[in-house]
């Protein structure tokens, strides 16, 4: 599955070439715990397969999509949101969701992971632990790499005029994979879902 995977990648490489980002890396690359009043979430794309891919970050909390940023390989994206509870997309062939509740002061992380679509990489959405249990726990090697080894974006008027030209087809891609989403068993919905005991 893996080999398949790296030559469909190969592939896209080869037919699109190197994806330039609409982002650029932020002035400070200083992280700030937020104040009592608010809660925060990084997203870090996890690996370089499909590096060439570039996936697109929504809160759709509300039901319409509130584009968050564009996460190129080794990127991450910092977010700021009110306590409580808040749901996410990931988009590029495809969409992925996961679900939050989130406390105030504390920072959450997620990890933007590609899996293989039909013709590009598409993206799954995974919470970080606080402590044991699922694909990534906060204290452990593996995460702190992808933390220290990924920069922070921010958006760009190239980034902004990209959502406003695509966000027709992102509201149908949303809808369209809401509905899968929605069919995952409770089990499922759980493992992507950050708790508020996550949060650092």
């Amino acid at each position: 599955m893996k080999t398949k995977f790296l030559i469909l990648m190969l592939i896209v490489l080869f037919a699109s070439g190197c994806a330039s980002s609409k982002m650029i890396d932020s002035t400070t690359q200083e992280l700030v715990t937020p104040s009592a009043d608010k809660a925060q979430i990084v997203f870090i794309r996890s690996s370089f397969v499909g590096s060439a891919i570039q996936s697109s970050i929504f809160d759709v909390t509300s039901g319409d999509a509130q584009f968050i940023g564009i996460l190129s390989n080794a990127k991450k994206l910092f977010y700021l949101v009110d306590p409580g509870k808040h749901t996410f997309m990931v988009t590029s062939e495809a969409a992925d969701f996961m679900k939050a509740s989130m406390v105030g002061g504390k920072t959450y992380y997620a990890m933007i992971t590609p899996r293989m679509g039909a013709w590009k990489a598409r993206f799954s959405m995974l919470p970080v632990r606080n402590g044991t249990g699922g694909e990534f726990q906060y204290d452990s090697e593996r995460f702190q790499g992808f933390l220290k080894g990924s920069q922070f974006s921010e958006n760009t008027p190239e980034s902004t005029a990209w959502y406003e030209e695509n966000s027709a087809n992102i509201a149908t891609r949303q809808a369209e994979y809401w509905a899968v989403w929605q069919q995952k068993s409770e089990a499922d919905q759980k493992e992507r879902t950050l708790n508020p005991d996550d949060g650092v």
